[in-house]
Order: C-alpha cells, then sequence, then structure tokens
C-alpha cells in the first residue's frame, strides 16, 4: 500500500471511529447481515433518508467505503481536502460526468467497495425505492462494465435523528441496517441490457430486503422512511 493510501485508509477509520462514537450516544444500531459483502471489488447501494446515512453505513459496514457525492461539498477548500483525504468520489449530477466514472473504475480495479446512494438524494414516501421508485443508472453502470457484484443495503429509522429528542440518552432511536446478497450483472446480455437488467433486480432486492427487515424486527409502517420535517415534529 502507498504511503497516500495508508494515509487516507487511517484518516477515514479515525474520522468513522469519532463518528460512531458520537451516533451512538443517539442511535441503536441494529445491523442484520442476509448476505456477505464481498472481499474485492464491489458497489454498494443503499437507499437514502438522512444526512446521517453515510457516517452510519461507514461505521457499522464491515468494509470501508469509497463514497460517491455530488460535486458541491467539495466547494470550500477544507471540505475539499477532508472529503479527498476520506477517498469520496465528487460527481457532478447534471450531466454525464466522466471523470467520476473513470475514477470509479479505478478504484474497482484495486479492488475497493464504491458507495452510491441510487435515488440521487434523500427520498421519503413514494419517492423512495423502497417504494418502487426509479433510480439512477450510475452504480449499475459501474457494476456492468467492470463484470463486479452490487451489494443492496436498506438503512430504516436514520431520520429520527433529525429530532432533538432523540439525542437524549434515554430516547435513543432504533436505526436498523439490512445488508442483502451480492447480485452480479448479467454475462449473457449486452452493456445496456445488462445494466437494466441489474438496475431491476436490485430495485426488486431492495424492496424484499425491506419486507425482511419488518419481519425480522416486528416494524410497523411508521418505521418506513419520513421526511425531516415529519420527523423533527414528532412529540
Amino acid at each position: 500500500m502507498r504511503a497516500r493510501d495508508a494515509f487516507h485508509a487511517a484518516f477515514y477509520h479515525g474520522i468513522v471511529t469519532l463518528l460512531r462514537g458520537i451516533l451512538l450516544f443517539s442511535a441503536r444500531v441494529r445491523l442484520h447481515s442476509f448476505g456477505e459483502i464481498p472481499k474485492g471489488a464491489c458497489v454498494m447501494v443503499s437507499n437514502h433518508i438522512s444526512h446521517f446515512d453515510p457516517p452510519l453505513l461507514s461505521g457499522w459496514l464491515p468494509r470501508k467505503i469509497d463514497w460517491i457525492a455530488m460535486v458541491e461539498l467539495f466547494s470550500a477548500s477544507w471540505s475539499k481536502t477532508a472529503f479527498t483525504w476520506l477517498d469520496v468520489i465528487p460527481v457532478d449530477r447534471r450531466g454525464d460526468d466522466r471523470s467520476a466514472l473513470r475514477m470509479a473504475m479505478a478504484r474497482l480495479e484495486k479492488g475497493r467497495m464504491i458507495g452510491v446512494f441510487p435515488e440521487g438524494g434523500i427520498r421519503d414516501g413514494e419517492r423512495s425505492m423502497l417504494a418502487g421508485a426509479g433510480v439512477r443508472e450510475g452504480a449499475f453502470l459501474l457494476a456492468s462494465r467492470s463484470r463486479c457484484p452490487v451489494v443492496p443495503v436498506v438503512i430504516l429509522g436514520s431520520e429520527r435523528l433529525y429530532n432533538i429528542r432523540h439525542w437524549r440518552p434515554w430516547r435513543r432511536s432504533r436505526v436498523y441496517i439490512g445488508i442483502g446478497k451480492p447480485i452480479f450483472p448479467s454475462q449473457n446480455a449486452g452493456r445496456g441490457a445488462a445494466r437494466e437488467k441489474l438496475r431491476n433486480e436490485v430495485s426488486l432486492a431492495m424492496i424484499d430486503l425491506k419486507d425482511t427487515l419488518f419481519s425480522t424486527y416486528g416494524l410497523t409502517p411508521d418505521d418506513l422512511p419520513h421526511s425531516p420535517q415529519e420527523r423533527m415534529r414528532e412529540p
């Protein structure tokens, strides 16, 4: 491992450990693995319900995640430095960002795990992929081109952390994270067809994973993603 990679890894784990310690004050995280995360190259996709999702997933999943995030997060010099040291890949969501694609492909060639929120932002209700809403194709383009698996991950409950009441020790919120079985791109179809097939398979797997979390932990419709505004108004 090069010195730069070693420094980035140490910085990443230091920040993740710090954030995990902070989040433990407000969250009781239940991580359930219904499938194993591969050791080599893979693309992790998750639904996105709050700004707390990246540190929660980074803190509780068993592998380092190279996140893909909107380029706006790199606008300040300090944030650009921090996110670069955290191995975050900036992407311009307004168009076809080929530099981000090349960077992510290079990471996959090194056997890394790329983290993507294919919804393109925080989503709840009918806009959520957990309700069958459509998703962007970037993650599936990466997986089909690199011939690596997609690991579906579902997170529930993190948006409750927007409510200051849940930061009291006796009001810690339950956050549920489910890891699904890896899904490999088709080897018997053209690139476009393979990408679309993979996107459909992962979307269905995410809904099944959500349903499995509900049955495993006895969850209710109130545990489905709600908007931050709704959660902040809760007593």
